[in-house]
């Protein structure tokens, strides 16, 4: 056993060495934010979220979050638009390349 034990010491200290690197890196600053999302709620884990981003979450998520809805279904609402023009366009061009020529 007295021969292993430089080895096993050597390979001890590389494990906690190389672990320290990797936690000290953005792998254990992204697994620190992980755990402290664990005892947060919802609401306060999205406004750490968004003060990272610079925005300032109060007590007026819900009409934030309502407005979001709100931008949401009006985005549809012209995709539904757009749809139907290009539709129209295409019904044109068709009837057009049909035609007979005079």
């Amino acid at each position: 056993m007295g021969e292993w034990a430089p080895a096993v010491g050597v390979i001890g200290l590389a494990l906690v060495i190389g672990a320290t690197l990797v936690l000290a890196g953005p792998v254990g600053k992204a697994l620190a934010e992980w755990i402290r999302g664990w005892s947060k709620t919802d609401d306060q884990w999205m406004a750490m979220k968004a003060a990272k981003h610079g925005v300032v979450l109060g007590g007026d998520t819900e009409r934030l979050l309502a407005e979001l809805d709100e931008l949401k279904r009006r985005v549809a609402e012209a995709e539904e638009r757009l749809d139907f023009t290009e539709r129209l366009l295409a019904k044109e061009r068709d009837g057009q390349r049909l035609a007979r020529p005079h």
